[in-house]
């Protein structure tokens, strides 16, 4: 499983002309998922998003989660993240799981980072064609991957 995460202070996403999910301060989680993915993965994953220290304290010092800023997370599916690039230009997606695996894979993770979060989060449509705004904090984007534990 990856993810790309990035500190917000305002992210919605739109799916035919409807917000379908929308958060002030907090994270906009972009996640793709391949077949080899395991709950652990997904629960692993949920914790150290919603404990992810990249918010700022009184001092300035990024010492804060999103849960300790009472912030919100809003999740979409990007299969594109498993994109593979190295041959020819146009990009191959063989190892993203396909969606008879992704769908209840998203849906785990979804339910599990609301369960970490303490509260609703809100989300795009898995394969519907979104249009994500966002405004980046910072900015600050980062990578996890939950095969490569650092």
């Amino acid at each position: 499983m990856r993810v790309v995460l990035q500190r917000v202070s305002q992210a919605s996403v739109t799916i035919e002309g409807t917000v379908t999910g929308q958060i002030e301060q907090g994270l906009l989680v972009l996640a793709g998922f391949t077949s080899t993915d395991t709950p652990e993965d997904l629960s692993w994953m949920a914790k150290k998003v919603a404990q992810l220290r990249i918010f700022s304290d009184a001092e300035d010092k990024m010492n804060l989660s999103v849960q300790d800023v009472n912030g919100g997370i809003l999740l979409i599916s990007q299969f594109t993240l498993y994109a593979l690039t190295k041959k020819g230009n146009r990009p191959s997606y063989l190892n993203a799981a396909p969606p008879a695996v992704a769908i209840p894979l998203y849906e785990q993770f979804h339910q599990l980072l609301a369960q970490e979060l303490g509260k609703p989060v809100p989300t795009g449509i898995f394969g519907a064609d979104m249009k994500v705004a966002l405004v980046n904090d910072g900015p600050i984007t980062i990578t996890i991957d939950s095969q490569n534990r650092e």
